[in-house]
């Protein structure tokens, strides 16, 4: 990974439809300068603030600095960006916050890269420049939750949740979004993963929120909330992992209490602990009805995997990319 030398926004493909997609929530302090910076940065591009029931005058800011705002009712980031992917039409999205912590000047040259390479996703690692940027508890949550996803998924990213992301039109529309909060970077993350597609992450500078501005995040109820859309997604996704899992814990179990029965049993010809008999039985039968659920729904998901991977391929590549690297 590493810093994307700066780009004029004069050096992207002429004709290149860019759309700039800002979720807020009471960003009044900082969403003009967002506009604005992103608006200079990529001069051709069209800058959407998606407002998410915000109580200051964050539209009004926006709308002073240029930018269009839609409205999006259903509270949560997760279904700010699923409406802003639904709503809007491009052939490159940038996905940004609106507290100003991000570069905006790194833009034009993940695009470009994202364009030059034929990428579906390209991700701005945080650097953050001063320590108070990026919290010691949030910099611990993203690394456990990055590598829980890796275990789960067998690779991942180095900054799984940032928020500053540039995705090609072919992930955006084939992108099913079920999350509502701020767990939707992980299932951005997920979704790349699942689909194999090219993505890289570059490093982008990470700075302080303005004076005034107030972060939305909770380290713990976020961190849960993201933990349990992992979990989520691990029985989904690798349904025969996860319920062969469950089937192991059972069978174990079940042979742990069964063997001081067999024992007695093979000494006196007598079981005594009939009920703890019964749980055995109960639990190994539990265990094989969970492995023939994995079974079934494996090959569940195997189908709707197909569907989604012919969704992706469905739409176009971007016209002159040309492939040279990524994860595959």
């Amino acid at each position: 990974m590493n810093t994307p030398p700066a780009v004029p926004a004069s050096s992207l493909p002429q004709g290149l439809r860019i759309a700039v997609l800002v979720p807020c929530h009471n960003e009044a302090a900082t969403v003009a300068k967002v506009v604005r910076d992103f608006a200079a940065q990529l001069p051709h591009a069209s800058v959407h603030v998606l407002d998410n029931n915000s109580s200051d005058a964050t539209a009004e800011r926006a709308r002073e600095a240029g930018a269009q705002v839609q409205p999006v009712a259903s509270q949560g980031k997760g279904n700010v960006v699923r409406r802003g992917f639904a709503d809007v039409e491009a052939d490159v999205y940038v996905l940004v916050d609106g507290d100003d912590t991000y570069d905006a000047g790194a833009a034009p040259a993940m695009v470009r890269r994202l364009v030059e390479e034929g990428l579906d996703m390209v991700v701005g690692a945080r650097r953050d420049q001063q320590q108070a940027a990026y919290r010691p508890g949030h910099r611990f949550g993203n690394v456990l939750l990055t590598r829980c996803a890796g275990l789960l998924f067998g690779r991942s990213f180095q900054d799984m949740l940032s928020g500053y992301r540039v995705f090609s039109r072919r992930y955006v529309k084939s992108f099913a979004a079920h999350a509502q909060g701020f767990e939707t970077e992980t299932e951005l993350a997920v979704h790349a993963l699942q689909l194999r597609m090219p993505v890289v992450e570059v490093e982008t500078a990470y700075g302080v929120r303005p004076h005034g501005s107030q972060s939305k995040l909770n380290t713990w109820r976020d961190g849960w909330r993201i933990l349990m859309t992992i979990a989520k997604l691990f029985k989904s996704e690798r349904p025969l992992l996860f319920f062969s899992l469950g089937f192991a814990i059972c069978a174990l179990s079940s042979l742990g209490l069964a063997m001081p029965l067999f024992e007695t049993y093979v000494q006196t010809g007598l079981v005594p602990r009939f009920p703890t008999a019964i749980l055995c039985v109960a639990l190994m039968l539990l265990g094989f009805l969970l492995l023939a659920c994995g079974l079934i729904l494996d090959t569940v998901t195997q189908g709707r995997m197909e569907a989604k991977h012919l969704a992706y391929l469905a739409i176009p590549r971007l016209p002159g990319a040309v492939v040279r690297g990524g994860r595959q």
